[in-house]
């Protein structure tokens, strides 16, 4: 199991990035649960709680720790760890929560307060998106980070804790439904090209709402959003661009590096990866053709494989969701296959964007990432930084898609269990100055330097 999976492509079957629900804020209509909100312990230490599966809760502090909540009878509640199954001893109670006070492991806590903006504004060709200001409480100038989408179709609005989390930080941020979901208008859509001209208007409306709080203002794009947010940088001014588990390679180049990494870690031998990135490729080009054609050659190297013994591991981002029809049930089912068909554009090249942009750049990568492999796009946003651009490189050890630390199942499935520690902090301190200082986490840095001369060269890497 892979939670916060976004699946960069066709994430119709995957949830957001940082999961879940709003702040105090809520909906007109909506049902109200006082439970949901961020809350400050005596220490200064945060917690925040949000909605998850069915009736249960989710836990998250900013130094990564997360848990569910389940409800007991007695009105109780007890957490198991991350994504797992597994009690982790944490409990929290709400009887309170009406009154802005709950108790988590037996200590008192109370809800922030924020200053909550909601507004529709509007992106390319006038469609009407609906976006949140959220703030922290005061008359202080922030630095305010705009939350770019991954490839999720659920209510960013309702989903995204970042826009609790960063306020909590004293930083804030604009959350906004692409079109297509929530309660924005308009056509779901997967062109980079039309989110970008969305995300430029989300910032502009953020701007706007935030007047002379606004100290500096970028994007945090996480997953397909890290396609999108440079995109945005390059057509209008911001102060920093932030890239969460991204990809510096192109759509179909993602699914051929999943497919070779995943083969790779289930011991295959590279005459057996380059078989399966055959497939790969043959399932790769049904899509790009929009389920008009490629169907015999699909076919073909599929019979050509399929009793093989490594057949049955691969995998890849999308290539899967097809393995099972034959050309036959793909030409009968082309109705059902449009529901693939978002515009993506497949052969998107991204190198060009992210060398043109001239704000300074964090790209955060998870060492194990699966869904978007790290090791080119690393190798890529380095040869950048060696050219003297203003780009940050963070990799994480140990993590995954979502910026996940994990364990791994009886069944060899990988099963969350928390954020890598200093994941959130880096995002906040890069919003606030562009920069990264001091420790966060494990995370080895690779660092733009200045030079004297005007040049700039990477410093090589640290690790913090």
């Amino acid at each position: 199991m892979r939670p916060l999976s976004l699946g960069l492509v066709f994430c119709t079957l995957s949830a957001a990035c940082i999961g879940v629900a709003l702040a105090a804020h809520v909906e007109p209509g909506a049902v109200h649960h006082c439970e949901i909100g961020t809350y400050r312990f005596s220490n200064g230490e945060i917690v925040d709680i949000a909605r998850s599966e069915g009736e249960n809760l989710r836990w998250r502090k900013f130094d990564g720790t997360t848990g569910v909540l389940h409800k007991k009878q007695d009105d109780s509640w007890t957490s198991t760890l991350g994504w797992t199954d597994r009690s982790d001893g944490h409990a929290a109670s709400f009887t309170r929560c009406a009154r802005g006070e709950i108790e988590f492991d037996g200590k008192k806590a109370h809800r922030l307060p924020f200053d909550v903006t909601d507004s529709v504004f509007e992106g390319r060709s006038g469609t009407k998106l609906a976006g949140r200001l959220v703030l922290p409480k005061s008359d202080d100038q922030v630095p305010i980070v705009v939350l770019v989408h991954g490839a999720e179709r659920e209510s960013a609005r309702d989903s995204y804790a970042l826009q609790r989390l960063l306020p909590a930080e004293n930083v804030g941020a604009f959350v906004y439904d692409k079109r297509g979901t929530g309660r924005s208008e308009g056509k779901y859509t997967q062109d980079f090209d039309t989110l970008a001209d969305d995300a430029v208007a989300a910032m502009r409306e953020a701007k706007r709402i935030a007047g002379t709080r606004c100290a500096r203002i970028g994007y945090q794009g996480g997953s397909q959003g890290g396609w999108v947010a440079p995109l945005a940088a390059t057509r209008a001014p911001v102060d920093f661009v932030i890239v969460s588990f991204g990809l510096a390679v192109s759509v179909i180049d993602e699914d051929q590096e999943e497919v070779a990494l995943e083969m790779r870690l289930k011991g295959h031998a590279q005459e057996e990866i380059s078989k399966a990135l055959e497939v790969a490729s043959a399932a790769e080009a049904v899509f790009e053709s929009g389920f008009t054609k490629g169907f015999e050659r699909f076919d073909a190297v599929r019979a050509k494989y399929r009793d093989e013994p490594w057949y049955k591991d691969l995998h890849g981002n999308y290539t899967h969701f097809i393995l099972p029809y034959t050309a036959v049930e793909l030409r009968e089912q082309r109705d059902q296959g449009k529901a693939f068909i978002f515009g993506t554009p497949f052969r998107y090249d991204p190198m060009p964007t992210v060398r043109a942009v001239k704000t300074p750049q964090l790209w955060i990568l998870g060492e194990d990432d699966l869904e978007a492999p790290s090791v080119e796009t690393g190798r890529r946003i380095k040869l950048l930084i060696a050219e003297g651009k203003p780009i940050t490189l963070a990799l994480f050890p140990h993590a995954e898609h979502g910026m996940t630390e994990y364990e791994v199942a009886s069944n060899g499935e990988r099963v969350s269990t928390r954020y890598a520690p200093g994941y959130f902090t880096m995002m906040r301190d890069f919003a606030r100055n562009g920069q990264l200082s001091g420790s966060h986490g494990s995370s080895v840095v690779v660092r733009p330097t200045l030079i004297p001369s005007g040049t700039q060269r990477s410093r090589g890497i640290s690790n913090y």
